[in-house]
């Protein structure tokens, strides 16, 4: 039977009006009492069971224009779901429109001039399988299934991000429709304050239909977890090795409970540990240097540390975190891993909920740090570390248990981090963190969201509000 709400939105909009929109569309056009619905309308996480009145599934960029301008001059909710992982639900919403790029897949590589343009529902699995063919990859998510689209607008970490930068310093040009319908390209020198807000300022300012991204020369790498038991002299040794080590190297910090696997001892199975994620993009003759520096880190509980094609490291997560858990993140940035700080990682990991969770730490020095300040909108090039706690668990009967978690490990660390964190990490009901969140770059912000969208139409999003006046 349809929900009562399913059935009052659909009512809420002229139906003639809804007759036009399919009409107008090479995709699919997906309502309530289509057989196709409940499948259509899940997303990533499953906290969000959200129920729009109509979902366009685009097959081109003629259909996302006629889909924003639909729910511009209809007055709805326009959500954006581009890869679906958003963890604050912002590609669905009840009663509005879904807009689903997931369709837009198409990836032309050109390892001449070592670039690549992919649509907007592309996953880093999409991109890293097709630039991997030519020796070639940019740096994106650790998540394979993760979009390609909000990553890089939020900033985008990864394991290259040392040794090239972020995600949204290695994009070249985007094509974006705005609210009014426009369709532009925005690059360095056509509609360069859209490409400054783009890059970093997340989905405020329209849909990104493409991307055009540089890439480098990265083919097989050294890689895999090495587990450390749950110790604080692990963590001091793991900031001192990242701070010092030569750009190629990628380690992203975890803490977690040790996963089921034949490297791990069966007694650390699901207990508290430290987790070492490696990406060594350098010459395959310092391999042993790398894995001697992980072996004087601590303890080494267990390890898989090999030689692997590049897009093999990134779905050393997949398995772990299928689509359908329940997901709610806290973030932060700091500019040291304090031991005041490392006091907090220690207690709250050794309380880890479940298998799915962890606390992650990204080092965001080298290539990173080098990009002037005011150069894209991802406004804290002067950390050197970005922190989630990322709580995942299978189970809604245990959601207020590792939603505490994760608050509570998140407010330990705010005496020791910056007032904001990275716009990707955040979650629903971090609103009051927006400015913070985009710190010094938030005025200009808001002064290109009122040029590109005046009535806030993209406000399903870490949302800037419109305000007019001129750009800094």
């Amino acid at each position: 039977m349809m929900d009562i709400r399913q059935e009052t939105a659909r009512l809420a909009l002229p139906s003639d009006a809804i007759r036009t929109l399919g009409q107008q569309l090479h995709g699919t056009l997906i309502l309530p009492d289509d057989a196709r619905y409940d499948t259509a309308r899940r997303v990533y996480n499953a906290m969000h069971d959200c129920h729009p009145a109509l979902i366009v599934e685009a097959a081109n960029v003629a259909d996302v224009i006629s889909a924003v301008t639909f729910a511009r001059q209809q007055g709805i909710d326009l959500a954006v779901r581009g890869g679906a992982h958003s963890v604050p639900g912002f590609g669905t919403c009840d009663g509005g429109m879904v807009l689903s790029l997931e369709r837009l897949r198409g990836i032309r590589v050109d390892p001449e001039h070592r670039c690549a343009r992919a649509e907007g529902g592309c996953t880093w699995a999409d991109l890293n399988h097709a630039c991997a063919a030519f020796g070639l990859a940019t740096t994106g998510g650790i998540v394979s299934t993760t979009g390609i689209a909000g990553l890089t607008l939020g900033g985008g970490f990864g394991f290259l991000a040392r040794r090239y930068g972020l995600a949204c310093d290695n994009l070249l040009s985007a094509d974006v429709v705005t609210a009014d319908g426009d369709f532009l390209t925005c690059s360095d020198s056509q509609h360069a304050e859209l490409f400054w807000a783009i890059r970093g300022g997340g989905g405020n300012f329209g849909v990104v239909t493409s991307f055009e991204y540089r890439l480098h020369a990265v083919s097989d790498i050294l890689g895999g977890p090495t587990f450390y038991p749950l110790e604080a002299d692990v963590m001091r040794h793991y900031q001192e090795w990242i701070v010092a080590a030569p750009e190629a190297l990628g380690a992203i910090l975890g803490v977690t409970l040790g996963p089921p696997l034949s490297c791990l001892p069966e007694e650390w199975h699901g207990q508290p540990v430290i987790v070492v994620l490696t990406c060594w993009s350098g010459s395959p003759d310092e391999d042993a240097v790398v894995r001697e520096q992980l072996a004087h880190l601590g303890p080494v509980l267990g390890q898989a540390v090999q030689r692997m094609p590049y897009p093999g490291i990134n779905t050393l997560f997949d398995e772990l975190l299928p689509a359908g858990l329940y997901h709610y993140w806290k973030g932060c940035f700091s500019r040291e891993l304090t031991d005041e700080a490392i006091a907090e990682h220690i207690e709250h990991g050794a309380h880890t909920p479940c298998l799915e969770s962890a606390m992650l730490l990204f080092p965001l020095d080298g290539a990173c740090q080098r990009v002037a300040d005011n150069a894209t909108a991802f406004p804290y090039r002067d950390a050197s570390f970005a922190t989630v706690v990322s709580a995942s668990w299978p189970d809604p009967a245990d959601n207020e248990h590792n939603i505490a978690w994760a608050r509570a490990y998140f407010q330990a660390l705010k005496p020791h981090s910056e007032e904001g964190g990275y716009v990707n990490f955040m979650s629903a009901d971090d609103a009051g963190r927006v400015r913070a969140n985009y710190r010094q770059h938030y005025a200009r912000l808001a002064v290109i969201k009122h040029r590109h969208d005046p009535t806030n139409l993209f406000h399903l999003n870490q949302n800037i509000e419109p305000c007019g006046g001129t750009p800094a």
